[in-house]
């Protein structure tokens, strides 16, 4: 019995136009690739979004081993900026080219090879799980988080998961990601009283006020970094008031602040923080500042251990580099996955994903799958009851 060709199935993914929330085919192709291999399938569609959840092996057994990835994929941009076709997974010069090609269709693809190599060849003692979203590169609020709902509610669960987000910066085998900050983003709107700029005194202008407010947060350092963690960071992203006129003070100005933030500290600390700082500046002002805050996900980390050495391993021993782990990036799903069971993320290198000509190289999805391959193996191998 043949085996899937991961270079071929991220090829028929690529050519599903599946951009958020689209489903466009993918999710459909990867449910007939996995039920007609003995996978149990079910899709878990939530909110106009596609997921589908799948299972080799017997339904809670203690050692079931998850994979979390997803299909959809950022929009293409301007077509003809692109020198292919971006959904023709056209194969030139040693790459796969098309959207989603690196984030992160070939993660899936090598990782659906991989289990169902591994499934033929060695039915393993417990079972293998795939969580596939069509929600990663959206809201994020009907994808993983509708897998995981379902899940508990039918008595699913996998006890290790790892996400296959392109996670190596230049090279394959390079980089581990053992947790991720969280994110949180401030919106900050300033309200005075609008006037003439020649009586200011007869105005409540709202602009010294925000911007005393931005620059003490901009020059505030949150912390010195963690153990396992960078220093989070605080970026003002927009400043806005919608006035044309240069003699008018206006009405209301508004502010945006994203803060990426480690460990030391919480989303509700520093919304604390945010709106106490934001009282102090406009105490007496006669000026309001008011914060709407959305809170994109908590920082979290798998400490280092059974489950990133065995993922380490599996690199290492099929590439001959050594991983560092690591907490960089964005965000991904795994901070979902989090509450569920340990986790952790290794995938392809990621230099390319959401630019025009996305594209990854052969060579790479073909090494991914090994490694996949190999960390079933060995997460299998071990004795029946092992902790891991």
């Amino acid at each position: 019995m043949t085996h899937p060709d991961p270079v071929d199935l991220t090829a028929r993914l690529v050519r599903c136009p599946s951009v958020t929330p689209q489903e466009g085919g993918a999710l459909t192709l990867l449910e007939g690739v996995l039920r007609d291999a003995g996978f149990t399938c079910t899709r878990v569609d939530r909110g106009g979004i596609a997921n589908l959840f799948a299972r080799f092996g017997p339904k809670g057994h203690p050692r079931s081993f998850g994979f979390n990835g997803h299909t959809d994929v950022v929009p293409v941009g301007q077509a003809a900026d692109w020198s292919v076709d971006p959904f023709g997974a056209e194969i030139r010069d040693g790459h796969l080219w098309g959207r989603g090609a690196t984030d992160m269709k070939s993660a899936v693809a090598a990782f659906v090879a991989a289990a169902i190599c591994f499934a033929r060849e060695t039915p393993p003692d417990g079972a293998i799980i795939l969580a596939i979203t069509g929600d990663e590169e959206g809201a994020g609020r009907d994808g993983t988080r509708a897998l995981l709902d379902w899940m508990a509610d039918n008595d699913e669960a996998m006890t290790d998961c790892l996400v296959g987000e392109p996670t190596c910066p230049d090279r394959l085998g390079e980089m581990i990601k053992i947790g991720r900050r969280g994110s949180m983003t401030a919106y900050i709107t300033a309200t005075g009283v609008q006037g003439h700029a020649a009586y200011p005194h007869r105005a409540k202008n709202p602009l010294p006020v925000l911007v005393r407010l931005l620059d003490r947060l901009a020059s505030h350092k949150l912390d010195e970094g963690t153990a396992h963690f960078d220093a989070s960071t605080l970026a003002l992203t927009t400043i806005d008031t919608g006035n044309p006129a240069n003699n008018v003070i206006p009405a209301a100005a508004t502010a945006t602040v994203n803060i990426r933030f480690n460990d030391a500290h919480t989303s509700a600390s520093l919304s604390d923080w945010l709106r106490g700082l934001a009282a102090e500046v406009s105490n007496g002002t006669g000026t309001t500042l008011d914060l709407r805050i959305e809170v994109s996900g908590e920082s979290f980390i798998t400490p280092p251990g059974p489950l990133s050495d065995l993922v380490s391993a599996a690199v290492q021993a099929e590439t001959g580099v050594v991983p560092v782990l690591s907490t960089s990036g964005g965000t991904s799903d795994a901070r979902f996955i989090r509450n569920h069971c340990p986790v952790v993320e290794f995938g392809l290198v990621g230099k390319t994903m959401h630019q025009v000509d996305e594209r990854v190289e052969v060579a790479q999805i073909t090494a991914l799958a090994a490694i996949y391959r190999r960390i079933l193996g060995d997460y299998f191998d071990r004795p029946s009851g092992a902790s891991m």
